[in-house]
């Protein structure tokens, strides 16, 4: 796998954090720049990796869909084993949407170094956009071993607030909604919220979850 794209605060930070991109946009779109900037603000050193499919595209191969999840977990094992012999300290695993997705399959392991204190989820695809009868992908959750905290907009077609609201999620999951943020976070014009609030706010409620682990 190629370096890392780390992102680091000024001072000592609370956690570092292995941050996979989503399905179709790479560790360097304007929304994975917007995030790591925040956490960094918020004293969460990041390390953002790519997958092999989105790293292909790059070199000019095939505009190819990503695999399954499932079949992502070895890459993101690979890039924690990479991770930890660069950074000290306590370890967070995370991503947006697909890549938070993974990184909670990942927690579910029976191998996931102590180290490890908890995952973020950036816009959790909790089913298909728009489809909350067809699949609900809440296994990840259920059998992850080590707290979750999911940052979610609350009108993400992923999975939005008053979806939500009707199933039950594990106690050691914690739920944030960004105010009238679609799965990229982003407000509506006319709402008083703004993108960089919304990350910003997210951010700054993985510090506390990290501060609390």
């Amino acid at each position: 796998m190629t370096d890392f794209l780390w992102t680091r605060p000024d001072t000592d930070p609370l956690a570092t954090l292995l941050l996979a991109h989503g399905a179709g946009a790479p560790m360097d779109s304007t929304f994975m720049e917007k995030l790591a900037g925040a956490l960094a603000e918020s004293r969460i050193a990041s390390a953002r990796f790519e997958f092999a499919y989105m790293a292909g595209r790059r070199t000019g191969g095939p505009k190819k869909p990503p695999p399954k999840a499932d079949k992502l977990i070895g890459e993101f094992q690979t890039a924690l084993q990479k991770l930890m012999s660069e950074a000290e300290g306590p370890l967070l695993v995370g991503g947006k949407s697909m890549g938070g997705r993974v990184a909670a399959m990942l927690s579910g392991g029976g191998s996931l170094p102590s180290r490890v204190k908890g995952v973020g989820c950036f816009g959790y695809p909790f089913h298909p956009t728009g489809k909350p009868d067809v699949e609900w992908r809440l296994s990840p959750l259920q059998e992850a071993k080590r707290p979750v905290i999911i940052l979610q907009g609350d009108r993400d077609p992923f999975g939005n607030q008053s979806e939500i609201a009707e199933i039950t999620l594990p106690t050691s999951v914690t739920l944030t909604y960004l105010e009238d943020g679609n799965h990229d976070f982003g407000p509506r014009g006319k709402s008083p919220a703004t993108l960089d609030g919304n990350i910003n706010a997210a951010a700054q409620a993985v510090a506390e979850f990290a501060a609390g682990l």
